[in-house]
């Protein structure tokens, strides 16, 4: 599978990728230029932000859950108003969101770090119908949160330590049962996993920072495919297209300068299908 250049603009730290299902139109964010970035068929378009903004979910048409370094705002698309929903860490100014997901049962999970990546300063929360409560705490780089099909299992990693870990979740509402496993372990290595997305076929793909590429696990954990871009840092993957079968890829461009490659977005066409993102129910 061959990469293309989605959009040519450069990230700092691209992150969070989010194909809208209903607006068939991918959303993503550069987290250091506070930026949250799309394109339409009227062009590229952008936001600004006041602060630092790396993830979100879909609400509905018009409608974003973005996680900013302070809180989680509803966002709208069409006129580019800001609502704050609720705080996220707004207390401590040391830390910022980092990678998220909306779950099956319109939850939301969003993770937390130091803006310098400080050790255990950072955490998974979950914000469901309106509240918002600690998962895992304390962690340092959050990232790889994505949902099986069959909404068995919840993944998340911290990318500091390598490690990648497998969650059992309730059937009815979707909170973690039990105490995570340990999915994938690079420790010791030099495999830095960041986002993950889950295809229709129940494996995971993940991105690794540093590394330029994203590589496909079975359930055993086992690599069975990968993708290698021209990017070094590639930081998340999402499947987007009309038929859920294009795997758009944000990189980093961070302490890359004169890379002609770094921080753009990728898109590969693959004969694998993704899972449509499930929206957030805000209360």
């Amino acid at each position: 599978m061959t990469s293309s250049i989605f959009d040519e603009r450069v990230c700092a730290l691209g992150e969070g990728p989010l194909w809208h299902p209903q607006r068939k139109q991918l959303f993503w964010f550069d987290i250091l230029g506070n930026v949250l970035h799309t394109q339409n068929n009227k062009g590229p378009m952008r936001w600004h932000f006041g602060e630092n903004v790396s993830a979100a979910g879909w609400v509905d048409m018009d409608t974003l859950l973005v996680a900013s370094e302070t809180a989680l705002i509803r966002f709208d698309i069409n006129t580019g108003k800001s609502d704050h929903m609720v705080s996220l860490e707004a207390h401590n100014p040391i830390t910022r969101s980092n990678d998220g997901r909306a779950d099956p049962w319109g939850g939301f999970w969003i993770g937390t770090m130091g803006k310098n990546a400080e050790e255990g300063a950072g955490a998974i929360y979950r914000y469901y119908r309106g509240t918002l409560r600690t998962l895992y705490s304390p962690l340092t780089i959050p990232n790889a949160i994505c949902f099986a099909p069959d909404q068995s299992v919840a993944y998340f990693a911290d990318t500091m330590i390598g490690k990648v870990w497998r969650q059992k979740l309730d059937a009815i509402d979707g909170w973690p049962q039990g105490e995570p496993e340990v999915f994938l372990d690079f420790s010791g290595t030099d495999t830095n996993p960041d986002g993950a997305v889950c295809d229709s076929e129940g494996y995971l793909w993940n991105a690794h920072w540093g590394l330029g590429r994203v590589v496909r696990y079975n359930q055993n954990g086992e690599a069975v495919q990968e993708i290698q871009l021209p990017s070094p840092k590639t930081t998340c993957p999402a499947f987007g297209g009309d038929d859920l079968q294009t795997m758009y890829i944000t990189t980093a461009a961070i302490e890359l300068d004169g890379h002609k490659h770094a921080g753009k977005t990728y898109e590969v066409a693959t004969n694998i299908k993704g899972q449509a993102e499930p929206s957030v129910i805000l209360v």
